[in-house]
């Protein structure tokens, strides 16, 4: 871009996610990158722990990125945060089920404490269909 000129940026949010303090989903050019998503269903953290927490996660970006126009095949980076390290092996099962080609690249850590308390919270970058 020359001087003066700015990428076309959008901000996203679905109706569900109005009143968050950050925006669900951010556009600019072909790329999607999406705010952290916790296991959440109805504004509820989903009962079972780190596997349920995952699969709901998931299903969370996967609806979301099909919203604005992506899909969990266009994913290229992933970032996880998990409260627990010990459960990497457990959340990375579900988390490599729903990928049917190509598993993006990904950087996990451990934290000491996610909001709500959750056990994982996952963001991605994915690429526009």
């Amino acid at each position: 871009m020359g001087t003066g000129e700015q990428a076309n940026v959008e901000y996203l949010i679905s109706e569900e996610k109005k009143g968050y303090p950050f925006s669900e989903a951010v556009r600019v050019g072909n790329m999607l990158y999406l705010s952290g998503q916790l296991g959440l269903k109805s504004r509820k953290l989903v009962p079972g722990g780190i596997v349920e927490e995952t699969r709901q996660t998931m299903e969370n970006i996967k609806t979301t990125l099909e919203s604005y126009g992506s899909s969990i095949d266009h994913i290229i980076k992933a970032t996880v945060m998990m409260a627990d390290m010990s459960e990497w092996s457990v959340m990375n099962k579900v988390y490599v089920s729903f990928f049917s080609g190509s598993l993006p690249a990904r950087s996990a850590f451990g934290t000491n404490g996610l909001a709500r308390d959750a056990r994982v919270e996952i963001e991605v970058i994915a690429v526009l269909k």
